[in-house]
């Protein structure tokens, strides 16, 4: 096997145990704890093409859906399983900040707190720009032909859900929210 597949599969399995924990709190906290939760298709949509990327990336690793690996596309590759390593890691340092807040779902939870510290002190949404880099650099990693353009079909959709969630944080949290925003970025530093 390719020692770049090999390299990307030990991070998806090592990231996914590092995530299981946080997505099962979420889980209970969605179900008992919901003090607003919008119905809204951007509450599942972008979790159904977040698992889809995932299985394309398993098959990936295991060259399906891939393009022939040339010795011309190294640098590509390694460039891109740097950017899946870095920023799997970097959602998984934002899911932890949000301990008790951390949910699958658009939801404001009877105990939710303003989370301003680790990657939110820089951005309000380093979950979803973690989410398309690292759904993007597997793809490169792996030369996947469906994952690529998977992730950027995914990235409006992640803008959507986090612009929704802005609304919910601004609606709960109002001045410290609005302070809060004009010292951080949306998805990226510095922008929005």
């Amino acid at each position: 096997m390719d020692p770049i597949n090999i390299l990307t599969g030990i991070n998806l399995i090592a990231t996914f145990a590092a995530n299981l924990g946080g997505a099962q709190r979420g889980l209970k906290s969605s179900v008992s704890q919901a003090k607003e939760k919008p119905v809204t298709y951007l509450q599942k949509l972008p979790l159904y093409l977040s698992m889809i990327t995932l299985v394309l990336l398993i098959l990936a690793i295991f060259q399906i859906g891939t393009v022939g690996y040339k010795e011309s596309y190294r640098n590509i590759r390694l460039v891109g399983m740097i950017v899946y390593v870095v920023f799997s890691w970097v959602q998984i340092w934002a899911y932890r900040k949000l301990g008790n807040n951390y949910s699958t779902e658009v939801v404001i939870t009877k105990n939710h707190q303003l989370i301003t510290k680790g990657p939110f002190k820089v951005i309000r949404h380093p979950q979803y720009l973690s989410q398309f880099l690292l759904d993007l650099g597997a793809g490169f990693a792996t030369l996947s032909v469906i994952l690529v353009p998977l992730a950027i079909i995914e990235l409006p959709f992640l803008i959507l859900r986090a612009s929704l969630e802005d609304k919910l944080l601004a609606k709960h949290f109002s001045t410290a929210f609005e302070n809060y925003k004009k010292r951080t970025g949306f998805m990226l530093p510095f922008i929005g």
